[in-house]
C-alpha cells in the first residue's frame, strides 16, 4: 500500500464506523417516535446532546424533530452553554422546555444541606416533577457506556418504575436489537441512542459533521486553582480556598455540567480535529477526569441513577 492510498483507506474505515453508529442511533430515535406517545429529548447544549440532535435531523428531516427538548437547569450552568442551548433550539424551530432546580427549591421539594451544596444531584427531583407534569413516557438521553461504570450497566431502553427508579438487576434483555417497550401506568423509559459511542467517536463525528459547540469545549484562557488533582475554575460559586493560588491556564472542558462540580483540562486544542488527536491518548474517562461529584462514594453514579438521575 503506497503513502497516498493508506490515508484514504483509513478515512474510509473511520467513516464506515461512524456511519454504522449513526445508523444505529437513527434507528433508535425512530423507534422511540413509533413506540411512545409523549417522548422528549434531554438537551443540555452539550456535545452528546448536539450529536443526537444531528442524528435526529437526519432521522426526521431538518426542522421536523417530533418531540420537544427538555433541560433540567440547576441555575449554576455555564452561561456559554445555556446561551448556545437557546440559540440551537431556536435554529431548529424546536420546543424547548426548561425546568429549574430553583423552582423545586421554592416548592420545598429540594432542600440543600447548606447554601454552597452542589445542586447537581438534586436534578433528579426536578426531572421526576417534569415527567409527572408533562406525562413523558420516554426520555432520550446522551449517556454513553464508556463514561462511567454505572452507565456501562444500562440497556439502550432502560426501564424506570412508577417511582422513577432504575433497578439494574431487573433490566429487560435486548437480544437482536429487539426492545421491550411495554409500560405499566406511571412507568417510563430512559433511552440512550448513543450508548455504544465512545468519546472519540463523538469527537470524530463532530469533526466530520462540522457540528457547532459551545466555545468552552475548545481551548481558552481561564483562572483556575489546583485541587485534588483537578483544575477547579475560579467563579463566584467556586472561589479559591485558603492557601490556594489562582493561576491562568489554557484549558477546555471535556464535559459540561453544573459549575460547582465540573472542571476543565489543560489543552491547546482549538478545533474538533485537535480534540480528536488529544482523545486518542487519554487514559481517564471524561467524567473521571473532570467531575468533582463523581469522586465521592456517597454520591456514586449508581446510587444517583437508582434515585432517578439521568
Amino acid at each position: 500500500m503506497n503513502a497516498r492510498t493508506e490515508p484514504q483507506l483509513l478515512g474510509h474505515l473511520s467513516n464506515a464506523h461512524l456511519d454504522a453508529l449513526e445508523e444505529e442511533t437513527i434507528f433508535i430515535l425512530r423507534e422511540v417516535a413509533a413506540s411512545f406517545e409523549r417522548p422528549t429529548l434531554l438537551f443540555s447544549g452539550g456535545k452528546d446532546s448536539l450529536v443526537m440532535l444531528r442524528c435526529a435531523e437526519k432521522a426526521f428531516g431538518v426542522g421536523r424533530i417530533p418531540y420537544p427538548l427538555l433541560m433540567i437547569d440547576t441555575g449554576h450552568n455555564f452561561k456559554e452553554v445555556t446561551d448556545f442551548r437557546d440559540q440551537r433550539a431556536k435554529e431548529l424551530g424546536a420546543q424547548l422546555i426548561v425546568r429549574s432546580v430553583e423552582d423545586s427549591m421554592a416548592r420545598g421539594t429540594v432542600r440543600l444541606a447548606h447554601p454552597g451544596e452542589s445542586r447537581n444531584v438534586h436534578q433528579s427531583v426536578t426531572l421526576l416533577e417534569a415527567i409527572e407534569e408533562f406525562r413523558f413516557d420516554a426520555l432520550i438521553g446522551g449517556a454513553r457506556r464508556d463514561e462511567e461504570k454505572a452507565r456501562a450497566k444500562e440497556r439502550i431502553f432502560s426501564h424506570r418504575d412508577s417511582f422513577g427508579q432504575w433497578q439494574p438487576k431487573a433490566q429487560r434483555p435486548e437480544l437482536w436489537t429487539l426492545f421491550n417497550t411495554r409500560l405499566a401506568p406511571g412507568e417510563h423509559f430512559r433511552v440512550f441512542p448513543i450508548s455504544n459511542w465512545t468519546e472519540l467517536d463523538v469527537w470524530q463525528y463532530i469533526e466530520r459533521e462540522n457540528i457547532a459547540l459551545p466555545s468552552i469545549y475548545y481551548a481558552h484562557q481561564r483562572e483556575v486553582v489546583e485541587r485534588k488533582g483537578l483544575l477547579v475554575p475560579v467563579t463566584e460559586l467556586t472561589p479559591p480556598k485558603d492557601g490556594e493560588q489562582i493561576v491562568t491556564r489554557t484549558v477546555r472542558f471535556r464535559t459540561v455540567g453544573d459549575i460547582t462540580c465540573t472542571c476543565p483540562v489543560e489543552s491547546p486544542a482549538t478545533d474538533a480535529a485537535g480534540v480528536v488527536l488529544e482523545t486518542l491518548t487519554v487514559e481517564v474517562s471524561e467524567r473521571g477526569a473532570t467531575r468533582m461529584d463523581d469522586k465521592t462514594s456517597d454520591a456514586s453514579m449508581e446510587k444517583r441513577k437508582k434515585d432517578g438521575y439521568f
